[in-house]
């Protein structure tokens, strides 16, 4: 958000992230974000709350935050020369108006061919065992990657800009306006 140069605060919303039962990914992401947006609406009435959450996918399978070094091995080597999908949700909820206005943005990611010694390396130097995927591509975590294929590439980073840009804009929020 600083990199639009907009006021903003970041608070945390206290809700359960655990997928429902027959939920595919991309409504995951969709209602975590959702979710994130309404929690915070009663603290924060007249105001544009921007809710995220990014949820990775592999063979159709979601892939975990892995918690630790030996399962952000395994995810590395799993993905190693294979395409993962990071699904990114954003959702602008108007808390005046008490609407909602919500997205999903697909990332494939390329992974090239990795080494034992590469994940190590990484792994060590970036610590991305909170992070889906075990990959924090905002760093070092970019240098795992052959390609990615986007309509927005700041999605792959957890918050699509591009989209937030124009969701902001429907809501009558210019950023141009608001620059000093």
């Amino acid at each position: 958000m600083a990199r639009l140069k907009v006021p903003f605060s970041c608070h945390t919303p206290n809700i359960d992230e655990t997928p429902r039962p027959n939920e595919m990914p991309a409504e995951t992401a969709l209602r975590l974000a959702r979710e994130k947006a309404a929690a915070l609406s009663q603290s924060h009435p007249n105001h544009l709350i921007i809710g995220s959450d990014q949820i990775a996918c592999h063979d159709n399978s979601l892939i975990n935050k892995p918690g630790t070094h030996d399962a952000a091995v395994a995810q590395l080597l799993n993905f190693s020369g294979q395409t993962v999908e990071f699904l990114s949700a954003v959702c602008v909820h108007n808390s005046l108006l008490d609407s909602y206005s919500c997205a999903v943005i697909a990332t494939e990611v390329h992974f090239r061919n990795l080494s034992n010694t590469e994940i190590d390396q990484y792994l060590l130097a970036e610590q991305p065992y909170d992070c889906a995927g075990s990959v924090k591509a905002e760093g070092l975590g970019i240098a795992l990657f052959d390609k990615i294929s986007s309509d927005d590439p700041t999605a792959i980073i957890g918050l699509p800009m591009i989209k937030l840009c124009r969701m902001l804009l429907e809501q009558g929020y210019n950023i141009f306006d608001n620059i000093d």
